[in-house]
């Protein structure tokens, strides 16, 4: 698989190849949305509590007799029909969201995300980017000048400050190391811009390439 291959200034520098292990797979959308569910499940937090009858204060004595007084048996003024008195299903902060899915699973949805973007030209390669400061005005400047039309995510080989810098005031672009690379920025975002030494450094990591919130 060819990849176009720009530098700094936004032009077309030539085409890499990307290796086909991750970006020649066929597109399977169902592995893909079930991955994408898998994450976003991981990612949830509990907020929400309410408490059972159990848990609310008061209603420890009977209010009634059991007999005599024609109204229907109760055991405590907290059960759930009364005012203050306990939720019953209600929402609890103790709740488990996560899913779990095989390794192998995981790894053959991202890379066919990532070849269903290459089929359609939405994967452009930079040499590096080399900045002074790191302005987000000098780095949008530069994005602009690449064939990005909406979005885009921005793949690095390293931590990178100047480019984490320059990047993070943009509404459109995101930044993430190569080991971070996952399924649901890559649904987020229409283009991915890897940088040179980032696709090289991809087959190293293949085998600790795991999407981020996919092991609870």
């Amino acid at each position: 698989m060819k990849i176009d291959l720009y530098n700094q200034k936004g032009e077309k520098t030539g085409q890499i190849e990307a290796p086909g292990q991750f970006f020649e797979k066929p597109f399977n959308k169902d592995l893909i949305h079930q991955a994408l569910v898998m994450q976003r499940a991981n990612a949830r937090h509990a907020i929400a509590h309410t408490k059972t009858k159990g848990e609310v204060r008061g209603g420890g004595k009977k209010p009634y007799s059991q007999k005599g007084t024609g109204h229907a048996r109760q055991g405590s003024i907290r059960n759930p029909h009364y005012i203050g008195g306990g939720v019953a299903h209600g929402p609890r902060n103790d709740r488990n969201f996560s899913k779990k899915m095989p390794q192998a699973q995981r790894k053959a949805a991202l890379y066919s995300a990532l070849s269903e973007k290459a089929r359609d030209k939405q994967i452009i390669a930079l040499d590096k980017y080399e900045s002074a400061q790191a302005k987000t005005k000098l780095f949008s400047q530069m994005l602009a000048k690449l064939p990005i039309k909406r979005g885009v995510l921005v793949i690095l080989p390293e931590k990178d400050e100047t480019v984490m810098r320059s990047i993070r005031n943009l509404a459109n672009a995101k930044a993430i190391l190569i080991n971070y690379l996952n399924i649901a920025d890559l649904a987020k975002y229409e283009t991915v811009l890897f940088f040179e030494k980032a696709l090289e450094k991809m087959k190293k990591v293949n085998g600790c390439l795991t999407p981020k919130g996919s092991d609870t």
